[in-house]
């Protein structure tokens, strides 16, 4: 494996493919959506199409909202997100028929870096259980120091695949792409907020770990 060397401009273009990606499919929803609309005068498809606007402009919303606090400035330099404005757009973005998120947290503020690690934790965590499941978020907080504990259950639960690696901000060929941006991010982010993160298979599940280095 070879350290990741990746410029500034890489980085955001790579994270904006990434927030496009999932933003694109709701959106693509919502414009079939109108289209019907137009097209068509059965009173049945209209409804089925204000239904489908109605459900992927949610969906979008929510996605938004999570790569806000997940990817974006979320304030200025410094700032603190509320632990409560996280578990609220991770269940809005993350629950769904596939997929349950229980959340064990104080309600308290904490470094945005923190928050932004915690919420891209949760994101790895969904890529452990690929067809669905359950994710648990743990925050142990002990002082000036956190402990985030995501436990991912579902079928054929695994490590991610290069997931180790990435997020240590390592690769096989040096380089990532969009699909690989997001756990190498995550590394970033573990690191800028003194953080390590690793990984274990537990109790049928995986578990992701991110605590103070020492």
């Amino acid at each position: 494996m070879t350290a990741v060397a990746l410029d500034a401009l890489d980085l955001a273009a790579l994270l904006c493919s990434r927030v496009c990606h999932d933003v694109i499919s709701p959106v693509g929803a919502i414009v079939n959506g109108l289209e019907v609309l137009e097209d068509e005068d059965d009173a049945s498809m209209k409804e089925f199409a204000l239904d489908l606007i109605k459900k992927s402009a949610r969906q979008a919303s929510a996605r938004l909202q999570f790569a806000r606090l997940a990817f974006g400035a979320a304030g200025s330099a410094g700032a603190s997100i509320d632990l409560g404005d996280a578990e609220q757009v991770a269940k809005g973005f993350l629950n769904d028929d596939k997929l349950s998120v229980t959340w064990t947290a104080p309600r308290l503020l904490l470094p945005k870096n923190k928050v932004k690690l915690l919420l891209n934790l949760l994101l790895l965590a969904t890529n452990a259980i690929p067809r669905g499941g359950s994710l648990e978020a743990q925050v142990e907080v002990d002082g000036d120091n956190v402990r985030f504990v995501i436990d991912a259950r579902g079928v054929n639960a695994r490590i991610p695949a290069h997931a180790e690696d990435l997020v240590a901000g390592r690769s096989e060929n040096g380089s990532v792409d969009a699909h690989a941006i997001q756990p190498f991010y995550t590394g970033l982010i573990a690191r800028a907020a003194g953080m390590g993160v690793s990984f274990s298979l537990a109790d049928g599940g995986v578990r992701i770990v991110a605590e103070p280095v020492a």
